[in-house]
């Protein structure tokens, strides 16, 4: 029975060889040859270690030479040589001890040394102390705070506004609030460091158009469009978002929102408007961009802009819809974990709202002023004006390069300081060069101020050209 029993099983398992399909087949095979090859296969030994005597690692040790940690700096890179600002950098500032006209400080409205902004700061000083060390949510949130940030939403128009307690963090922040892994970012190139480390940090899928070129951006879209189409479940989870400035820092020209918006309808896309350079500056009140085009401030999905240039005072504000900004209450990384605006400075904040509300008319001097030195710097031998007409600050750039960065850069330089000795105050446009994603060229950045005079204005504009003439000819 049991030989019967055995040949039987043998007999099934040559019937279920036969019907068993040939890549089961080829693969119980390679299998069993592996096995093979591991049973018959060479073993190997680890070879010895040879212990080093006490005399060849010491020899070795003196040959050894670390890498630097970071590359070598000449001594006369600008980062090291700066200047050195004795009392307020108002209208006019103390530069190593040289008095000049100040058109390096964006302090656009001159609120910066404004008695009653200061008497604001002064008593809020007195009565909460110097800063708040902790964030928003672990008491580090004021009634000061919260008056500020209703402030803003009634100036802008918007439901609700969240403060930052640094400039930079606002929109580096609050991109990768909403911007995730996944989602797309279509950001104009001459977008400044503060958005390309937001956009960084929401490690988003960015595709790059050329500045303020609608007609770029649409294609981008539409290769989007059709990419979606291909797969519209992936469609469907995919957010798209449109990241702009009202006026760009690197260029000092303003975005062409009303096209913008018409893209951000007809492509499903939401837009993020970085307004520090336009906000308290453009518009009948001030307002920024969206004013100044006359659009609907509904039609923008998030505003940020910082309090350090029209307000003169620190950090940084996002306004919008209540569910918009609710949210950056628990995702705002900028909001949620460094230590809250210091009530002072918000103090500050409030009272220049308060200066700019009445007196509206300081956008018009402001904008009349930018007109006449922007006029008045046309023509000079060498350089180029790089910015619109109306925007405090611009750029001053070689009009031909000398094909090397380090002596175009040092040219400027060289502008700067002779202006300087003549007491005029400029600065040069300052990047990070091996961090910006399209780094611009060397420029001079000329800023305006409402306490400028005409006067003053003329004579930078003549002195900017004279020295021009004497270093570039």
């Amino acid at each position: 029975m049991a030989t019967a029993a055995e040949q039987w099983v043998l007999v099934e398992m040559v019937q279920a060889l036969y019907e068993a399909p040939a890549y089961h087949l080829i693969l119980e095979g390679i299998l069993i040859l592996w096995i093979i090859r591991l049973l018959f296969s060479k073993t190997y030994k680890l070879q010895e270690r040879s212990d080093l005597t006490i005399k060849e690692k010491e020899e070795l040790i003196e040959e050894w030479q670390p890498e630097p940690l970071v590359s070598p700096v000449s001594k006369d890179h600008p980062a090291l040589n700066y200047n050195i600002v004795s009392g307020p950098p108002s209208h006019n500032i103390v530069v190593n001890g040289k008095e000049c006209v100040n058109f390096a400080s964006f302090n656009f409205l001159g609120l910066l040394d404004n008695p009653r902004v200061k008497a604001a700061a002064l008593a809020s000083l007195k009565k909460y102390g110097v800063g708040t060390c902790g964030p928003r949510g672990f008491y580090g949130t004021f009634d000061v705070h919260l008056d500020l940030e209703e402030r803003l939403a009634k100036f802008m128009k918007t439901e609700e506004a969240i403060i930052y307690s640094y400039g930079f963090s606002t929109i580096a922040s609050a991109i990768p609030a909403y911007s995730k892994r996944g989602d797309i970012v279509f950001v104009d190139r001459a977008a400044c460091f503060a958005i390309q480390k937001g956009l960084q940090a929401s490690r988003s899928d960015i595709k790059l158009f050329k500045h303020n070129d609608v007609a770029d951006l649409e294609r981008l879209l539409k290769e989007q469009e059709i990419e979606d189409q291909k797969n519209p479940r992936k469609a469907r989870v995919t957010r798209r978002f449109i990241v702009v400035e009202g006026l760009y820092m690197n260029t000092g020209t303003i975005c062409p929102l009303p096209e913008l918006v018409k893209l951000k309808y007809k492509y499903k896309a939401r837009i993020f408007l970085e307004e520090s350079l336009s906000f308290g500056v453009l518009g009948e009140h001030g307002r920024g961009v969206t004013e100044h085009y006359g659009i609907s401030i509904d039609d923008i999905d998030l505003i940020s802009a910082n309090m350090e240039n029209a307000l003169a005072s620190i950090g940084g504000f996002c306004c919008g819809r209540s569910f918009v900004i609710d949210h950056q209450r628990l995702s705002g990384q900028g909001y949620c974990f460094s230590a809250s605006l210091p009530p002072l400075l918000a103090a500050a904040a409030i009272e220049a709202l308060n200066i700019m509300e009445e007196n509206p008319g300081i956008f018009a001097v402001l904008k009349k002023k930018c007109q006449q030195i922007h006029r008045a710097l046309q023509g000079i031998s060498g350089l180029k004006v790089v910015g619109e007409s109306f925007s405090p600050a611009f750029h001053l750039q070689l009009e031909e390069s000398t094909g090397s960065r380090e002596k175009d850069v040092k040219l400027l330089q060289e502008i700067v300081n002779q202006c300087m000795s003549r007491s005029i105050a400029l600065t040069q446009a300052r990047y990070l060069e091996k961090e910006e994603k399209c780094l611009p060229p060397p420029s001079i950045r000329v800023v305006v101020t409402v306490e400028q005079t005409e006067e003053e204005l003329e004579r930078a504009a003549s002195t900017i050209k004279e020295v021009a003439q004497a270093v570039l000819l």
